[in-house]
């Protein structure tokens, strides 16, 4: 399925130096705000007080939100959760403060404020465990990329799987750097995002990739340099590029804009990886296989006659 087709190959590789400029641009950044901010880690990391409440009518987040303020909790995360009038707070760890004198005192506020709210559950997330969890979506984020690599170094060849997976981390790296610069709050379901983009993002640099190894087998491309091979191979899927991406996007869009504060995050990484996914896939991961030289031959065996001499291809 074709939105449309485009008859004369755009040139991408002519502009590759550039283009990898303004990545690697973008990457030193993205390091240096998280070398320098750091990531605005959630309760699920840091341990806390998590708490659930309902109200009789739809909750006024904002009036609940200044309450837990007015407590000294600046840092508090409120939002809905399930319906309009159930809403969910995490606090973090204060002092010496336990988990139930928190809850008692964010509840007697709260009850000050509207005498409908009622207490669902109350949940204490640990420094350890918020510390096991780190480290476990570290070494997921890990297995990831390993397999990956592993993936692309048997589907086609290592050039194409460290192009692949620089392309792969370079989206990582700029989703991190977003939110280290704006301080947004890093938890699950953003590093759930994370781990989605990086299978998001190996498709296209695969489907790319497949079309690359499909020009070089046919016998009128023989002629055709790497960069001639590559700008066919991205011209040709811009229209599958644009539907799947497109679709995707209005998705996680609906979420961003109607998901509420329990998505928000979620969809924002999604937006951010899926727009420098397309990105990653077409003008660093092709750029780079291009720089490291791959060519006809390296997804080409030459074909053995019975005699044991090379037949041409």
């Amino acid at each position: 399925m074709e939105f449309f087709r485009i008859r004369r190959d755009i040139p991408f590789m002519r502009h590759a130096l550039v283009f990898n400029a303004i990545s690697i641009i973008t990457f030193v950044l993205a390091v240096f705000f998280l070398a320098t901010r750091g990531l605005h880690l959630s309760v699920e990391f840091t341990g806390g007080t998590v708490m659930e409440v309902s109200y009789a009518q739809a909750a006024d987040l904002p009036k609940v939100r200044g309450t837990i303020e007015g407590l000294g909790y600046a840092d508090a995360q409120v939002q809905n959760f399930g319906t309009s009038r159930d809403v969910l707070i995490r606090l973090a760890i204060r002092g010496t403060e336990t988990s139930a004198q928190q809850s008692e005192q964010v509840m007697a506020a709260l009850t000050a404020a509207d005498s409908s709210v009622q207490l669902r559950r109350v949940e204490f997330v640990g420094p350890q465990v918020g510390s096991e969890l780190a480290t476990d979506g570290a070494m997921a984020l890990l297995f990831v990329i390993l397999g990956i690599m592993i993936y692309l170094a048997i589907r086609f060849e290592w050039k194409y799987a460290v192009a692949a997976i620089v392309a792969n981390m370079h989206d990582v790296i700029i989703i991190l750097g977003f939110f280290a610069f704006f301080q947004w709050e890093f938890s699950l379901s953003v590093l759930a995002a994370v781990l989605a983009v990086l299978g998001y993002s190996v498709n296209e640099s695969v489907v790319i990739f497949d079309r690359v190894r499909e020009k070089f087998r046919e016998r009128q491309a023989k002629n055709m340099t790497t960069p001639q091979v590559l700008d066919h191979a991205i011209t040709s899927t811009i229209s599958r590029t644009i539907i799947t991406h497109g679709s995707t996007q209005l998705m996680v869009g609906s979420m961003l804009l109607f998901g509420g504060a329990a998505l928000h995050y979620f969809a924002l990484a999604l937006t951010i990886g899926i727009l420098f996914g397309i990105y990653s896939s077409v003008f660093v991961a092709a750029a780079i296989a291009m720089w490291l030289g791959v060519k006809r031959e390296d997804l080409l065996k030459t074909p053995k006659k019975d005699d044991g001499q090379p037949e041409a291809p």
